[in-house]
């Protein structure tokens, strides 16, 4: 089993920085593409942000340009530099990897992170 956890989430206000953290743990296994996603109150889960193992990324529109994904491979360890926070940017942040273990692909998920933006 992969198990990722996530840290870093928190009260901030508007304008307002954090840098959330996923780290996987587990044994046997390899991880490719990992991301940050988010799901706010009454609304569905969207994409945040994605990485591939190679270090190319892909960012939702409404945080391109106020937030970086970036991730350490030997530390099996993803991260979300989020700068310029909104209100809007309040949800429950989770991080996912896509794995090999045993010979099978599987995404994994984090339990979330709150991050609440006050105005």
């Amino acid at each position: 089993q992969v198990q990722l956890m996530e840290s870093g989430g928190g009260l901030v206000q508007a304008g307002g920085s954090l840098r959330l953290s996923c780290a996987a743990s587990g044994s046997g296994f390899s991880i490719s593409d990992m991301g940050w996603y988010r799901q706010a109150p009454g609304k569905q889960r969207e994409l945040v942000a994605t990485i591939t193992a190679r270090g190319n990324t892909n960012y939702a529109d409404s945080v391109k340009g106020r937030s970086t994904i970036s991730r350490d491979n030997a530390k099996n360890t993803v991260y979300l530099q989020m700068n310029s926070l909104k209100p809007e940017d309040t949800a429950v942040y989770a991080c996912s990897a896509n794995a090999l273990r045993d010979r099978t692909l599987a995404k994994y998920w984090g339990q979330g992170t709150q991050v609440t933006v006050s105005s």
